[in-house]
């Protein structure tokens, strides 16, 4: 049996999965998260049994600076989609502490409604010092939650260092959410975000926010011009606090959606991701090969003291770990 054949257990599991039993896709979530050489091989049978029931939700990231409302809006969206009968995953990305690897997991308080809500599944994950800010098994979790009868996937990103570009990488499209400040959102918001942004969205437009919320919805549409986009990216206002916005958010990302499904852009962009996820494996099988073994760990130790005690150099220090791994 190879590693990557389904066993008993996996097999099951999938089974179960596949009839939407949501302990089953926690534990199965659980499982591809693992460090564990053993889970690993498990989590790699699981995957590959579950991969002919994937592919048919839709993948929505969904990112923005702090404090700009990200779960709200999550909740209030999330909540519009189940009340309209579709099923919502949502993978919440929460930042690990660099110095502890804790993380708060508080997003199943932050979205109060769709914790609840029985045609809903809240994932916090946390991105275990991984690149960006992404969860290193996001991907895999998508594939579990389409697995288990999800219509709707939503990623929530930290929004901080290049989590953006990641989680942009591995859905359909891509939202950002944008603060009212009547030009103060512009400097929060990097270049290179509203060039992978299929859809803006400025949250918290109710109230006295409201005319701010105009304004800076007006500004964005001018700094999409002046980067001379060759595709015409929709702005919106919304409020994830008062629900005003919601359903033409979902009808702008159903419609864009669909538009991608019809012309082939979608086909493309998963044949892409696809490549991206082979590579981003490949990479962190070279990573856990170089933990994991005994001997090529404490020979990697070494070198980064070596390296840090200023006894060997950068570039040679890498020649030597690639001898380690055949390279």
């Amino acid at each position: 049996m190879t590693a990557t054949s389904p066993t008993p257990d996996t097999a099951s599991l999938a089974a179960r999965l596949s009839q939407g039993d949501r302990a089953v896709l926690a534990r199965a979530i659980t499982l591809v998260e693992s460090t564990k050489t053993v889970h690993r091989k498990e989590a790699r049978a699981l995957i590959r049994e579950v991969l002919p029931h994937t592919g048919r939700a839709r993948r929505i990231g969904v990112t923005g600076v702090p404090g700009v409302g990200k779960s709200t809006a999550i909740d209030a969206l999330g909540s519009h989609l189940t009340a309209s009968g579709l099923k919502v995953a949502v993978l919440a990305v929460d930042p690990s502490s660099t110095r502890t690897g804790g993380s708060i997991l508080g997003d199943k308080t932050r979205m109060g409604r769709l914790a609840l809500d029985p045609a809903a599944y809240v994932r916090p994950s946390p991105t275990a010092g991984t690149l960006g800010g992404v969860a290193a098994k996001t991907r895999e979790a998508m594939l579990l939650c389409e697995a288990a009868g999800f219509d709707v996937v939503l990623v929530e990103t930290v929004g901080t260092g290049q989590s953006e570009t990641a989680v942009a990488d591995m859905t359909d499209l891509f939202v950002v959410l944008a603060l009212p400040g009547a030009g103060d959102e512009l400097q929060g918001i990097k270049k290179g975000v509203l060039e992978i942004a299929d859809i803006i969205a400025v949250n918290k437009a109710d109230g006295d926010s409201l005319p701010r919320a105009r304004r800076a919805a007006a500004e964005l549409k001018a700094a999409l011009r002046i980067l001379g986009q060759d595709r015409a990216t929709p702005v919106l206002t919304m409020s994830g606090l008062t629900g005003d916005g919601v359903a033409e958010l979902w009808e702008t990302i159903d419609a864009g959606w669909r538009k991608a499904e019809a012309d082939g852009e979608l086909a493309a962009r998963r044949a892409r991701q696809q490549l991206s996820w082979m590579w981003a494996l490949v990479e962190e099988r070279l990573r856990h090969k170089l933990t994991s073994d005994p001997m090529l760990a404490a020979r990697r130790s070494e070198i980064e003291r070596a390296v840090r005690d200023g006894r060997l150099d950068a570039t040679l220090a890498a020649d030597d770990i690639a001898a380690l791994l055949g390279l």
